[in-house]
């Protein structure tokens, strides 16, 4: 639960979200579930000549499942409230 509640502090924000197969999408992170399903707006792709037919669309809903890395703009990220949080749910 760490990880969904630190996402949805996150909505709103431009982020990167690299898939598995190797596509990048850049957008305004829109909605995430307790999955880590992602649902972005505004979307741009990074490799765009690699995937032509991606060019022309500006919403998508990405799978939990087929997420290799969110790239989040660093000064978004409140380390501290990050840090304590995750001492906290190593606690339990």
């Amino acid at each position: 639960m760490l990880f969904f509640s630190f996402f949805k502090s996150l909505i709103g924000k431009d982020v990167v979200v690299e898939l598995k197969n190797d596509l990048s999408i850049c957008g305004t992170l829109h909605s995430v579930d307790q999955y880590l399903n992602i649902k972005m707006s505004d979307i741009t792709v990074m490799n765009g000549h690699k995937y032509p037919y991606m060019l022309s669309v500006k919403n998508c809903f990405i799978r939990g499942s087929v997420v290799r890395y969110v790239q989040l703009p660093a000064d978004d990220i409140d380390v501290t409230l990050l840090q304590d949080a995750t001492r906290k749910e190593a606690t339990k």
